[in-house]
């Protein structure tokens, strides 16, 4: 019996120690066998054991793919299902854990990197790059913050210059406005208004905003000319875009300009800025000419003797009384044009000149010796420009260098004129001033070429010589005032020399003398 038992005591502690050994060689078996890449792992081979995962990963570091592999213990698979340590991270991290031998061996790919560049460009900029990157932007911002100030400013005094162009008490509109008051009224009584300064703020504003247009009678490179209706009479309207706000300003302060106002310089009424909330038109409002410029009325026109003097004296009246200064509180200043053309004189009703467009005017302050002027030397219209303005040798701090300019320009009207003078028959078709030398836009080389480098001047023929005048220039009545300018050199070919040939000294004169002399 004693036997029996021992045996039965020696099979129990046999099955107990397969039983532990049974459970050492599955511990074991539950190992994970993964490839290693850190230097940790060189003395295994490159190999690692775990209970856990092994994991593969690839990352994007400075420029290029890095590629790992490890292995990762069981305690730090958290949490179950989904470890926060084999979480992709989108472009720049790639990681696989997997939970069999060796299964990390694989090389994972970013696809995502060769459609973010972006991502390789900022992985190798420096610092100066950088800087660069964040300063650009906010240099750009403050260029721009000081512009809107500065357009803002500028659109302020704008503003404030429109309504300081004349202060009144609009207690005294009935003066001007009274309902039976006509166009002709009006006009007489800025003619022979004291300040001869043209009709306060608010007047102008009432009568720019009572007009209907009528028709387009003329375009330029401002807007459009029109012809309107004011109680009864025409009135010329000007209306520039509000791209021009300055010309139009500038324009409607030389008209108002005290003591302007004369029987050869277009007569000013109004200025206004008309305003519907969806865009802004500037209107400048004058007198009415129905047979429009002389460049007009030339080409469909010859005109006689008698004619072409009127033209031109009147024409040299009006310039004369521009570049006149008159002293006084009432003065006025001296004014040169600076774009005189036969397009920018007007033939009135009784066939005498008109000055018109001062846009482009500047004034002289001789008290100060000032000229109020942009700095672009090169103005108005290239065919009418003169020598010292095509080579740029014009004095721009005197003002006789710009009215010898004007009286350049008017060489050049006489010459159109006395080209439609119709003496005896014979008389030639109308033509712009060297239109046989240079092209119809000529550009400032083109005519710096003829007139300054070759010293050419408008032709003139020889017929124009045989036409005496003694019996026509004592019906021309001229005021001695408008010799007090420069002009008085064409006015003594006109006055003094009775008993020659007009033609004679209009062009030979006027063409060769006065234009070489300015």
């Amino acid at each position: 019996m004693r036997c029996d038992g021992i045996l039965v005591t020696m099979d129990k502690r046999r099955i107990l120690i397969l039983c532990l050994v049974a459970v050492g060689f599955g511990g074991l078996c539950d190992a994970l066998l993964c490839n290693c890449t850190t230097s940790q792992c060189e003395k295994n081979g490159y190999r690692c054991e775990t209970t856990g995962a092994c994991m593969a990963s690839t990352s994007f570091i400075e420029g290029q793919e890095q590629h790992m592999r490890v292995c990762i213990e069981k305690e730090k698979l958290v949490p179950p299902g989904q470890p926060f340590l084999c979480l992709s991270a989108e472009g720049l991290l790639k990681i696989h854990c997997c939970y069999t031998d060796y299964c990390n061996s694989l090389d994972l790919k970013l696809p995502s990197v060769t459609v973010r560049p972006d991502a390789v460009l900022m992985g190798g900029w420096g610092p100066m790059e950088l800087a660069a990157v964040v300063a650009g932007p906010v240099f750009v911002v403050c260029v721009l913050v000081l512009l809107g100030l500065f357009l803002f400013q500028h659109h302020q005094r704008a503003y404030g210059h429109r309504q300081r162009l004349e202060v009144e008490d609009p207690s005294t509109e009935h003066l001007y406005l009274a309902k039976d008051k006509t166009l002709q009224d009006l006009i007489y009584d800025l003619s022979t208004s004291g300040s001869g300064s043209g009709l306060p703020l608010f007047v102008q504003r009432t009568v720019a905003r009572t007009i209907v247009l009528q028709e387009i009678i003329g375009k330029g490179r401002f807007g459009e000319v029109w012809r309107g209706k004011w109680r009864g009479g025409d009135v010329a309207v000007k209306i520039f875009s509000s791209r021009e706000e300055r010309s139009w300003f500038r324009e409607a302060e030389i008209y108002q300009t005290i003591m302007l106002r004369h029987e050869n310089i277009l007569g000013f009424i109004a200025a206004d800025n008309k305003d519907n909330g969806t865009w802004t038109q500037l209107w400048l409002v004058s007198d009415y000419h129905e047979h429009g410029s002389l460049f007009d009325y030339l080409n469909r026109y010859s005109v006689t003797i008698e004619g072409m003097i009127k033209l031109a004296l009147s024409a040299a009246s009006g310039l004369a009384h521009l570049h006149m200064e008159i002293l006084g509180t009432q003065g006025k200043p001296g004014i040169a044009h600076r774009d005189l053309k036969s397009k920018n004189i007007l033939v009135k009703k009784n066939l005498t000149c008109a000055i018109a467009d001062l846009g482009l005017a500047v004034r002289h302050e001789s008290v100060t010796d000032t000229i109020d002027i942009a700095p672009n030397q090169r103005v108005g219209t290239k065919r009418y420009m003169a020598p010292e303005v095509l080579d740029e040798s014009i004095n721009m701090r005197h003002f006789d260098s710009f009215k010898c300019a004007d009286i350049y320009a008017l060489g050049l009207v006489y010459w159109e004129i006395a080209r439609r003078c119709n003496a005896g028959g014979i008389h030639e078709e109308y033509q712009l001033p060297y239109y046989d030398l240079v092209p119809s836009d000529p550009s400032i080389e083109e005519m710096r070429k003829v007139v300054c480098d070759q010293r050419l001047r408008p032709n003139v023929p020889n017929w124009w010589q045989s036409y005496e005048v003694h019996a026509h220039i004592d019906t021309c009545i001229f005021s001695t005032t408008c010799l007090q300018t420069l002009l008085i050199l064409i006015l003594l070919v006109l006055i003094n020399f009775i008993g020659t040939t007009i033609l004679s000294y209009i062009v030979t004169k006027a063409l060769k003398c006065i234009i070489s002399l300015c």
